[in-house]
């Protein structure tokens, strides 16, 4: 949910970059790149969106895909990629306090270590903008989380669930 400014047609937009910039060879990106400052992007990004539907709705509940992008986000922060090998996560100047958060947060982990780990992060309003709990997603963000988390290739079995 977006307000159309009126200066541009947010569909042309969004369709000109699926179409046009994604495919494009000459506009490389990486995804260390994209990755870094995140938790300064995050609330930029989508804390408008949750807050247009709470205000709309009462809740954001109906979302899918942003609930979605922020459990891969914090799969990210775990630093273990798809097949359990660690990675170098980008710089964030979040990293540490975020990484202390999510500390012992491992595959295979359920619902309850899941939620014990990532409540504080999600009811941070100064990273998304409100509350995520409050705002109706946080058990979403966890389920999404959890699966995630379930074992070796389980974050592309989960897009594929998911996105097709």
């Amino acid at each position: 949910m977006v307000t159309d400014p009126g200066i541009l047609s947010p569909q042309a937009f969004v369709d000109e970059v699926i179409n046009v910039r994604i495919p494009n060879p000459f506009m490389p990106d990486t995804p260390q790149r994209i990755a870094t400052d995140t938790s300064q992007k995050v609330g930029i990004r989508y804390g408008e969106t949750i807050k247009s539907y709470v205000k709309r709705d009462g809740s954001a509940a109906a979302l899918e895909a942003i609930p979605l992008a922020l459990a891969g986000w914090l799969r990210y922060l775990i630093g273990v990629d798809d097949e359990g090998k660690a990675f170098e996560r980008s710089s964030d100047p979040m990293l540490d306090e975020l990484t202390k958060e999510l500390e012992g947060l491992k595959l295979g982990d359920g619902p309850e270590a899941v939620h014990a780990k990532v409540e504080k992060v999600l009811r941070n309003a100064n990273i998304f903008g409100s509350d995520l709990y409050e705002a109706g997603i946080g058990g979403k963000i966890e389920k999404y989380l959890v699966e995630e988390l379930a074992g070796p290739g389980a974050v592309r079995a989960t897009l594929v669930k998911y996105l097709g």
